[in-house]
């Protein structure tokens, strides 16, 4: 019984998905996964059926104490540009929305059936 229950419960743990698995997007026989280029998913997966692109600005404060017990403040703000690609494999697949962050994959999200 006891190995039964230990089987089992190993086995849910692969069932269960992981933030890894949200960066990787299968195109025919090709995968791509999280890092991958631009250029890459063009090569792998062909040209999108649709293309967003955004700049966003993030901001960070951090807070610094001195030697003299005195806490000073910065902040920092960086500018990402976020490219949303969106494909459609048809009516037997989900459409696949693939994010990038800086030319970076990051993000694979699904939606409805394609057509």
């Amino acid at each position: 019984m006891r190995v039964w229950l230990a089987a089992l419960s190993l086995s849910f743990l692969f069932l269960v998905p992981t933030a890894a698995d949200a960066a990787t997007l299968r195109c025919g026989t090709q995968l791509v996964a999280d890092g991958a280029s631009k250029s890459d998913v063009l090569l792998k997966c062909g040209e999108p059926m649709a293309k967003e692109s955004r700049t966003e600005a993030v901001s960070d404060k951090l807070k610094q104490r001195g030697e003299d017990g005195t806490t000073t403040s910065t902040e920092k703000t960086v500018i990402k540009t976020i490219d949303e690609w969106t494909y459609n494999f048809g009516p037997n697949r989900l459409i696949q929305v693939v994010v990038f962050e800086n030319g970076k994959l990051v993000e694979v999200r699904s939606g409805g059936y394609g057509r």
